[in-house]
């Protein structure tokens, strides 16, 4: 194969080797400026996008069209973690709901949702209907309350874990339709919420094998309110 005048060796790449080699791409700010060459390695990005089993947007500064773009794109994707940090994803309502409508959501076994605070529960329950291969879940550090518990309870039965750390607005109600309703759960993490020790061990009453985290409230006689931060 000879190489035409003034092209480069690598516009010379079979498609599927070029969105291999774009997999390797982390950075979702390279990803952009790459898939702007040109007309092949914006296909090359989008399929690459499409092989892609986990997605990590944490510590990126993400909107929601940015995010949900992406997410469409990636078809095969299990996990997907869109978690807030200093500079990070910056997710609405708006942004769960166009989530929402990807391909991979129905096939997502985990996802993270810490710390974002623009979403509601109104925004948690558009996402959750879709993720019925959900197992494991961080929402914690969120203003959901026991209506997004609700949500989960009804459409993710395969759930075994669920981080709630310091969702405040929950209440030991939310908490008991969960445990009852979603059989196969194994751990739950509650530090920081306002629930009475007494609620977590009726938790253990409905499964007694039930992970509660931290262990330590359950070590402690006459406990008050957890603490809260």
């Amino acid at each position: 194969m000879t190489i035409e005048e003034g092209e480069a060796q690598i516009d010379q790449l079979p498609m599927d080797l070029l969105a291999h080699i774009f997999v390797f791409i982390t950075c979702f700010k390279d990803l952009a400026q790459t898939s702007s060459v040109c007309r092949k390695w914006r296909e090359g990005v989008k399929q690459s996008m499409g092989r892609r089993e986990k997605l990590s947007f944490a510590g990126w500064k993400m909107d929601d069209k940015s995010t949900s773009r992406l997410v469409c794109y990636a078809y095969g994707l299990k996990e997907l973690d869109i978690s807030k940090s200093r500079w990070g994803c910056q997710i609405t309502d708006n942004g769960l709901f166009q989530l929402s409508t990807a391909k991979c959501i129905a096939n997502l076994t985990c996802i993270s949702l810490w710390g974002m605070t623009g979403i509601t529960d109104k925004g948690v329950a558009q996402l959750i209907s879709r993720a019925n291969s959900l197992q494991h879940l961080n929402i914690g550090g969120t203003f959901i309350t026991d209506e997004s518990l609700f949500a989960i309870s009804t459409s993710c039965p395969n759930l075994k874990s669920v981080v709630l750390w310091g969702c405040r607005h929950v209440t030991e109600n939310g908490l008991q339709v969960l445990v009852n309703k979603c059989r196969k759960l194994e751990s739950i993490n509650v530090w920081g919420m306002r629930i009475p020790l007494d609620s977590f061990i009726a938790l253990l009453e409905i499964r007694p094998a039930l992970q509660i985290t931290p262990q330590s409230l359950l070590n402690i006689e006459n406990a008050p309110l957890l603490p809260v931060f």
